[in-house]
C-alpha cells in the first residue's frame, strides 16, 4: 500500500533523522525533498503547499523538546501534519436502533463499487444486510452483485421492472417488514457525471432517504478521484469515500488529498479483491505505515480475527508438552494466509520492508509439507532419507529444502518448548529467509 509513497518518505527520514543540528537553511532543503515527494506521489498541489507552510511554520516556531533530537522533532511535526491531513480521526457507520441503515453507493464504472458493496455486507454480517442493484444501464453489474450474494450467502433483491427508483424504494419497504439491519444500494455508474446519473441519483436518494451517500473511488487515479468526490458532492451530495484498489500501484495522492480538498472523510479502504479486502482508515496509523513506523495495532486487531479459529489453550499444552507436529505448523501457515499477503503485514511492522520477506519461501513450505502423509505430518522424526526423497520429488523441491524445513522445525519446536517452560534459549543457528 502506497508503497512508492512510502519507500520515498523512508528515504526523507533517514536524512531527517542524520541532523544533528536543524538550521533555517536544513529546514528549506528538507521542505524542498518533502514537496517533491508529495508532488511525484500525485497529491494535490493546494495540499502540498498547505502542508509544506504549516511544517515550516511550526518547525521555525517549535521549541526543542530535550528528549527529542532536531530530526525527531521534525519527524514529529510530519507525522501530525499528515494525520490532520488524513482526516484527524477515523470515521464509522452509526446504524439505526429502529429500521434499516441506508447506505447509497456512487461512482463511476470500473472504480469497484459493486464488489465493494459485497465487502460491506460481509463486513456487517451481523446486521443482517440487504443488496440492492440499481443499474439498469448495466445487466453485468446486476448479475455480479447477484453472484457475490450467493457465493458470501447474503441476500440480494431483485431489479424490478428496469426502475432503479422503484427498485430502491421497494427494497426499502421490504427491509423495513422482514427486519433487515441494512440496505446497500449498488447505484449506476458512468464513463462519466452526467445529468441522467445526477438525476437519477436524486431520484433515489429523495425517495429512500439514505444515512449514508458515499463515494467509491479509484485510489490508482490520483487527482481524477479527487476531482470526483467534489463533483460528487456538490451535484447530489457526499457523506464519506471508500478508495479501492490500494493494494496496487497506487501512488497515495488520492488518499492524502481527497479528504482535504472535498471535504469529505475517508470510512474505509479496498486492500484486496476478496470479499474481507475492507479495511477501516484510521488517519494515524496510515501516517505510521507511509512514514516507515508500522501499523502493529491493526497487525495485532488481524491476529485477533484468526485466534478464534485455532485452539489456543490446546496448542499451548502441546507446547508445552514438546508435541507440535507439521499438522500444526500447516494449519499457523494457512491462518497467517488468511491475514492477507506477507508482503501487507510486513509493512505494519516498524522497520521491515516488504523486501525482507520471501513469500516463495512460505509457498515452498506449504508444497512440502503437503507431500508428507498424514502420518508423517504428525510424525515428523519418521522421515528418514527415502521418505526425504520422495517428499522432494512430490512437491517440487530438493531434498536440501526438506532437510532445511525439518531441521528449522525440530530447534523451533524444542525452543518453544523451553521457552514454555521457563528456560533460556541457546544461540537460534539460523533464520528463515
Amino acid at each position: 500500500m502506497f508503497q512508492n509513497l512510502t519507500d520515498r518518505f523512508h528515504i526523507f527520514r533517514r536524512k531527517v533523522l542524520g541532523y544533528g543540528r536543524i538550521t533555517k537553511s536544513e529546514i528549506d532543503t528538507i521542505l524542498k525533498e518533502l514537496r517533491i515527494t508529495l508532488l511525484e506521489a500525485d497529491v494535490h498541489y493546494q495540499v502540498v503547499k498547505e502542508f509544506i507552510e504549516n511544517i515550516n511554520k511550526k518547525a521555525l516556531n517549535q521549541n526543542l523538546d530535550k528528549r527529542l533530537s532536531p530530526g525527531e522533532l521534525i519527524m514529529k511535526i510530519v507525522f501530525e501534519e499528515l494525520v490532520e491531513l488524513l482526516g484527524k480521526s477515523p470515521r464509522y457507520i452509526n446504524f439505526r436502533t429502529n429500521g434499516p441503515t441506508i447506505i447509497s453507493l456512487l461512482g463511476l464504472q470500473g472504480v469497484g463499487k459493486t464488489t465493494t458493496a459485497a465487502k460491506i455486507a460481509y463486513r456487517f454480517s451481523n446486521k443482517k444486510p440487504l443488496l440492492v442493484p440499481a443499474d439498469a444501464k448495466r445487466p453485468a453489474a446486476v448479475e455480479q452483485l447477484t453472484q457475490l450474494g450467493k457465493r458470501n450467502n447474503i441476500p440480494v433483491f431483485s431489479l424490478q421492472n428496469n426502475d432503479p427508483v422503484l427498485t430502491a424504494k421497494l427494497a426499502k419497504e421490504t427491509a423495513e417488514k422482514q427486519g433487515f439491519g441494512l440496505l446497500i444500494i449498488d447505484t449506476a455508474g458512468r464513463l462519466h457525471i452526467d445529468d441522467e446519473l445526477v438525476d437519477e441519483l436524486v431520484q433515489i436518494h429523495n425517495t429512500v432517504k439514505p444515512d449514508y451517500k458515499i463515494l467509491v473511488a479509484d485510489g490508482m487515479t490520483g487527482q481524477d478521484a479527487v476531482n470526483q468526490a467534489k463533483a460528487f458532492k456538490e451535484k447530489v451530495g457526499l457523506d464519506g469515500v471508500i478508495l479501492t484498489k490500494l493494494d496496487g500501484d497506487a501512488r497515495g495522492g488520492a488518499a492524502l488529498s481527497i479528504a482535504r480538498i472535498s471535504g469529505v472523510p475517508i470510512y474505509y479502504i479496498g486492500i484486496s479483491e476478496n470479499v474481507d479486502g475492507l479495511e477501516e482508515f484510521h488517519p494515524d496509523r496510515i501516517a505510521q505505515r507511509i512514514l516507515g513506523m508500522g501499523d502493529v495495532v491493526s497487525l495485532v486487531e488481524k491476529v485477533k480475527t484468526i485466534e478464534r479459529d485455532i485452539d489456543q489453550a490446546h496448542l499451548q499444552r502441546k507446547i508445552v508438552r514438546g508435541e507440535l507436529n507439521l499438522e500444526d505448523f500447516l494449519e499457523q501457515l494457512r491462518a497467517l494466509k488468511r491475514l492477507g499477503p506477507l508482503s501487507r503485514l510486513v509493512e505494519m511492522l516498524p522497520g521491515v520492508n516488504e523486501s525482507d520477506v520471501d513469500e516463495r519461501e512460505f509457498k515452498k513450505i506449504e508444497a512440502i509439507i503437503n507431500s508428507m502423509t498424514v502420518k508423517e505430518r504428525q510424525h515428523p522424526e519418521i522421515i528418514d532419507g527415502s521418505r526425504r526423497r520422495r517428499i522432494a520429488l512430490g512437491s517440487g523441491t530438493t531434498v536440501a529444502d526438506v532437510n532445511q524445513l525439518l531441521k528449522q522445525f525440530f530447534y523451533a519446536r524444542d525452543l518453544l518448548k523451553k521457552m514454555a517452560q521457563g528456560k533460556l534459549p541457546g544461540r537460534i543457528p539460523f533464520r528463515l529467509k
